[in-house]
């Protein structure tokens, strides 16, 4: 292995991407953010679909500028969101533009999926919690579509963007275990789930655990952006799996938060856990690097605070993210509570409306100010953060976590750090806030030698990126009073 290694790390999150350098030297990585744009996703024909042509555009444009800065890639690398996906047809073209899994097209596929599996048993075969935009309900409900009977291959969003990259289809294992569609304990495709719904067997390509070499770089890609062919490797393509990859851990028993759109709660864990109580609070097993499993919970995350902003915006009342910090700190303590993961909170569009309507169908004060609703939601997705933990701790791990690591852009919310060790009452650690990319890099390198563990490569993060503790302060006795009124909303 040479004595520094280049690697270009392309991360997409719901809302922009960017491609990020890591140049690793002596054990330390160092990040340069090359090219960074927003992800647009458009409404066409009547669906909420991502914008694949522009996305790849942007990729080699991040391509054009790493040539010119002279610099000679030793692997590149993909991480995106998880479930969705695009379809190939027979000559490996793309049929349609991939569905967001925001879109109205699941509803009710759930239900109609426990028609013909009931879910103890879909849960049994793949250890995944239910989201109605599960990979599963997605295909269910495009089975009359004529785009699936057409189709060829089907390949998640890293892989499809791979594929562009590269020419080569694959399914990396951590993106397929969010499909509802992976055996967790085989860690490969539940063929008893797909012939059960009666899914078209050869849309499955061969999955390929975290750290395989997808292909090279094509040469007509370059050639066109100037750089030289390089290995495109199949990181934790997943986000959160990259995420919880760079938990700079130096605990045994901690638990982490990949925070941002989404705050995916969790423990690692050497095996899937398929128990009862897993499937009963909703909690999912994914596949992490290295062998690992996620053990984890979807909670809906800065996804509220983002929506509430965005209608500020568009109404003029224009706020940072800072300012609204700034206006929560002063707006008054537990006025009231929501339940983050209630259904309402899920789409697009009046988050304020809903909120209110929330807090007035349960005899709550109804906010009306930018710090009402401000410190309403991190209060909330703080108290529930702790109700995951506890759920986690008793019902699942059976014993009690050490720390709360928090890695993702929501690391960098002091308030919600906070609030977070406050009502959880043990230190949480926030940081890094590229936790993402990070992992995404440091599994490249990982795959060129430069770490034989995935010890090796926290201890890497550890050194490399500054965190910042915080530890429980004031009275427990309010934060318990208010997580005593968020169980009872659950009631």
């Amino acid at each position: 292995m040479k004595g520094t290694i280049y690697v270009l790390g392309y991360d997409f999150g719901a809302s922009s991407g960017r491609a990020m350098l890591g140049e690793l030297t002596n054990g330390k990585l160092t990040l340069t953010e090359v090219h960074r744009f927003s992800n647009d996703p458009v409404i066409l024909n009547g669906r909420f679909v991502w914008d694949v042509p522009r996305l790849f555009f942007e990729m080699k444009q991040a391509l054009v500028k790493v040539a010119k800065m002279g610099v000679k890639l030793d692997g590149i690398g993909v991480d995106t969101w998880g479930v969705d996906f695009g379809l190939l047809d027979k000559n490996g073209n793309l049929i349609a533009l991939p569905v967001h899994y925001r879109d109205h097209m699941t509803d009710g596929m759930m239900e109609k999926a426990f028609e013909i599996m009931p879910k103890k048993e879909i849960f049994a075969k793949t250890g995944l919690a239910f989201l109605q935009f599960n990979t599963l309900y997605q295909l269910l409900a495009l089975k009359d579509d004529p785009v699936l009977k057409i189709a060829e291959k089907l390949a998640f969003m890293p892989d499809l963007l791979m594929y562009l990259l590269t020419g080569k289809l694959g399914t990396e294992y951590t993106i397929a275990s969010t499909s509802q569609l992976i055996d967790p304990v085989a860690r490969d495709w539940s063929k008893d789930v797909i012939r059960a719904f009666n899914l078209p067997e050869h849309l499955f390509t061969p999955v390929q655990p975290a750290g395989s070499v997808r292909g090279t770089l094509l040469p007509e890609i370059a050639e066109e952006t100037g750089v030289a062919p390089v290995p495109v490797i199949a990181v934790g393509t997943h986000d959160t799996a990259s995420a919880v990859a760079a938990v700079p851990a130096k605990e045994e028993r901690f638990a982490y938060i990949s925070s941002g759109t989404w705050s995916l709660l969790g423990a690692e864990t050497e095996r899937p856990l398929l128990d009862a109580s897993v499937m009963e609070w909703n909690y999912t097993n994914e596949g992490g690097v290295c062998g690992k499993t996620r053990l984890l919970q979807n909670i809906m995350g800065l996804w509220i605070i983002q929506e509430c902003k965005r209608e500020w915006d568009r109404k003029g009342e224009v706020a940072g993210f800072g300012e609204l910090v700034e206006m929560a700190a002063q707006a008054p303590a537990f006025r009231s509570i929501i339940d983050v993961d209630d259904p309402r909170f899920l789409p697009t569009g009046d988050m304020l409306g809903r909120i209110q309507g929330y807090c007035r169908e349960t005899g709550q004060p109804v906010p009306q100010t930018k710090g009402e609703f401000s410190r309403l939601i991190y209060e909330s997705l703080a108290l529930k953060y702790r109700l995951c933990v506890e759920r986690l701790e008793r019902d699942l791990l059976g014993h009690k976590v050490d720390a709360l690591h928090i890695v993702g852009g929501g690391s960098k919310n002091a308030m919600l750090n906070q609030f977070t060790a406050n009502a959880l009452r043990i230190p949480v650690i926030a940081g890094p806030s590229e936790g993402t990319v990070i992992g995404n890099l440091l599994m490249q390198a990982m795959a060129l030698g430069a770490f034989d563990s995935l010890s090796g490569l926290r201890a890497c993060v550890a050194e490399s990126f500054p965190t910042e503790t915080f530890l429980p302060e004031g009275e427990a006795k309010a934060w318990d009073e208010a997580y005593a009124r968020l169980l009872a909303l659950g009631k």
